[in-house]
């Protein structure tokens, strides 16, 4: 006689040593949660499907944040709302792969609005599983974007009020009138019946991916009894009683057996054509390795900045350009203000002979600082024995470090005598190169002929290097 053996499916771990602590057998989440049936169902799923080895779960924000204690498969965490952005990029990154978004209503249908709807609309060949329980769970209770009307919460302690906080956003329903999505459907977790057609629900969203059909999308009302403050049973007659005749439990949209499996080729470019694409062609120095001078190339970890309109970001992809044409590793970051002119900007600018591991400097080894106020915010910042390059027009202190090399140049005032102060970010540029000679002057300005858009400033910009280049030499030399 066969024995029936009850265990956890094998997508989960046998001992859930992540969540830590002392009771390793049980889930973080309080009795009577949703989150539990629909784990189970979807672990037992993934096990049937044989799809454990190559499925990824995106878990952003909410009590399903620790998804990653349970399942035994690939998990990314998403910052709050943007699970359908990330998990396109692991799609589209890796077509064979099998990617479940696992979202709650507040993380989906507020924060995350923008993205589900355009993962929604490009028909991502994704599964989305979104879990509404009308509230705001982890975070103490609050209102939802699926909150009923009449229903009391943290922040709405009279009940919600269609006049002033509107009405419950149906999903399924605006999901369901996008073209690309291939299957959306409603469901519940009240009782066996209920569960057995979530169980369904969900497999055939997976089928769907397996098959390459397309954007499949299941909403599931699942109670939350800690947040409702009721008991388990008194949650699930709620579902009934309240949700479900405002959230219709059914078939919003399936036309997954009238499409035929999708099939996108990824297009597969040479370095040239990126950076044709990109408008980063080079001029031809790039097509030949300098072995020496890549091995003695000093690594420049930069922060320019000052005033949006000062050519501060300019100044960094220029930079970043003119490396590229010595077959350097480089990256750009660009940071300003909402004010962009007039406000404040500054770049991260990364050149090495090695591999980049992040765009970000905190800690440069080259500062320029166009303005005063670049100067107090980003001096103490710079490594010991680094450079630091003021515009003297402007900022109207001395470098107070004494363990590092200062700089002086009146860019605004030279670029003003050249007719154009929007050119002292070329000065400083030539300046910075005759300092460091860790670019060649003069394929800096094949880079500036090649790259500046505005073809009628190549000239005075390439005087500005030159004009850089000799301030150095008759101050600094």
């Amino acid at each position: 006689m066969k024995a029936q053996v009850l265990a956890k499916p094998k997508a989960f771990y046998d001992k859930f040593e992540r969540k830590g602590g002392t009771n390793l057998e049980t889930t973080h989440y309080c009795p009577g949660c949703g989150h539990g049936n629909i784990h189970k169902i979807l672990a037992e799923a993934i096990v049937d499907f044989g799809i454990q080895d190559r499925t990824v779960l995106v878990s952003p924000v909410g009590c399903s944040v620790f998804a990653y204690y349970y399942f035994d498969i690939g998990n990314v965490q998403a910052a709050h709302g943007r699970a359908p952005a990330v998990a396109t990029g692991l799609k589209r990154s890796n077509k064979d792969s099998i990617v479940i978004s696992y979202q709650g209503d507040g993380d989906l249908a507020a924060i995350g609005g923008a993205e589900i709807l355009n993962a929604a609309n490009r028909g991502e060949n994704i599964t989305v599983i979104f879990i509404n329980n009308a509230i705001y769970g982890m975070t103490g209770g609050q209102m939802a974007p699926t909150t009923m009307v009449g229903q009391k919460t943290k922040t709405s302690p009279f009940g919600r009020s269609s006049e002033n906080e509107g009405h419950p956003i149906r999903m399924c329903e605006i999901i369901s009138t996008l073209e690309a999505p291939v299957y959306v459907e409603r469901t519940a977790l009240v009782d066996f019946k209920s569960i057995n057609r979530t169980k369904k629900v969900l497999r055939k969203a997976l089928q769907n991916q397996i098959d390459n059909k397309g954007f499949s999308f299941v909403e599931i009302l699942a109670p939350c009894p800690t947040g409702w403050k009721m008991s388990s049973v008194d949650s699930q007659k709620w579902i009934e009683e309240k949700m479900i005749p405002y959230f219709p439990v059914k078939v919003f949209k399936d036309i997954s057996d009238d499409i035929e499996p999708r099939s996108i080729k990824k297009k597969t470019l040479t370095d040239k054509e990126i950076l044709d694409v990109l408008g980063l062609a080079p001029s031809g120095k790039a097509d030949t390795v300098d072995k020496d001078f890549l091995g003695k190339f000093s690594e420049q970890k930069m922060k320019i900045a000052g005033f949006g309109g000062q050519g501060v970001l300019t100044a960094g992809v220029m930079l970043a350009a003119m490396a590229m044409e010595e077959n350097l590793e480089v990256s750009w970051l660009p940071s300003y203000g909402p004010e962009m002119r007039g406000g404040t900007a500054n770049c991260s600018v990364h050149l090495s002979n090695k591999r980049i591991g992040s765009p970000l400097t905190t800690n440069p080894n080259v500062l320029i600082a166009m303005n005063g106020p670049s100067l107090d915010a980003f001096e103490d910042t710079v490594e010991k024995d680094g450079l630091i390059i003021t515009n003297s027009s402007i900022v109207d202190r001395k470098v107070k470090r004494d363990d590092v090399k200062a700089i002086e140049i009146p860019l605004t005032e030279m670029a003003s005598k050249m007719g154009m102060t929007a050119v002292a970010n070329m000065i400083c540029i030539g300046a910075y190169l005759e300092l460091t000679k860790v670019i060649d002057t003069a394929t800096a300005k094949d880079t500036i002929k090649q790259h500046l858009k505005k073809k009628e400033f190549v000239d005075i910009n390439l005087k500005a290097i030159d004009e850089g280049v000799k301030y150095i030499r008759e101050n600094y030399s």
